[in-house]
């Protein structure tokens, strides 16, 4: 396990997680896999992206989890780190009031960061860091493949930026940028990268496993335990 490198950080890393239900979890990953193997690969991605948050510079880890009844899962998942619910009726309000809560608590810098992107570089979050520690910088996205973002970071919040957009859809991160345009927002991005949502993906993480064996433990776990259970289970 990589130990922070700033205890006291005054930067939040937010990690959007969701509690792992059969059936209800990557859902799109089912075939091939099965509903239960599907939860249990994401919660695989959890862990993972939990080491990468804890492996960037100065940042305070942080589960923003849901259901808000969730907390004692994620308490014996991660019982080191701090945690918070989401609240909000969809994922723009969910974000505004993570974002928000971490701000108002001292933090002088929040993020959110996806839990589906078990290959992320953590250097990424160090840049997210280094653009917002210009002060002429208001916010930073890191650009999704799929037309979203894997993570978004600010000093203030603007909910515009979150509460305007559609969620979900191939123009989320298109969107965003617009309305950040038109309130006079200066904004940087990071490099593109990916989450891991459908079949096809499964394939590109393996490649990407193959190719770099560092990290990604507990997802090379999965697919070296469980592989071969995918025509029993499907």
């Amino acid at each position: 396990m990589t130990t922070r490198k700033n205890k006291t950080s005054p930067i939040a890393a937010l990690i959007m997680c969701k509690q792992p239900v059969s059936g209800q979890t990557k859902t799109r990953l089912s075939p091939p896999l099965s509903p239960r193997m599907a939860a249990e690969l994401y919660r695989c991605f959890l862990l993972d992206s939990i080491e990468i948050v804890k492996a960037a510079e100065g940042v305070d880890p942080i589960l923003a989890f849901s259901p808000a009844e969730a907390e004692a899962y994620f308490q014996r998942l991660a019982p080191d780190l701090k945690r918070i619910p989401q609240i909000g009726a969809d994922l723009g309000s969910r974000l505004v009031s993570v974002l928000t809560r971490a701000l108002g608590s001292g933090y002088s810098i929040a993020m959110a960061i996806i839990s589906d992107g078990p290959t992320l570089p953590s250097y990424l979050i160090d840049q997210a860091v280094s653009e917002l520690e210009n002060p002429n910088v208001d916010i930073v996205f890191g650009p999704g493949e799929d037309g979203g973002y894997y993570l978004v970071a600010c000093k203030t919040v603007s909910k515009q930026v979150f509460l305007d957009v559609h969620m979900s859809t191939e123009t989320v991160l298109k969107d965003s940028l617009a309305i950040a345009e038109n309130l006079g927002l200066n904004v940087r991005l990071l490099s593109q990268w990916y989450d891991v949502d459908l079949p096809e993906d499964l394939a590109r993480l393996q490649r990407d496993l193959g190719s770099n064996p560092e990290g990604s433990y507990n997802t090379r776990q999965f697919f070296i335990q469980s592989l071969g259970q995918w025509k029993q289970e499907s």
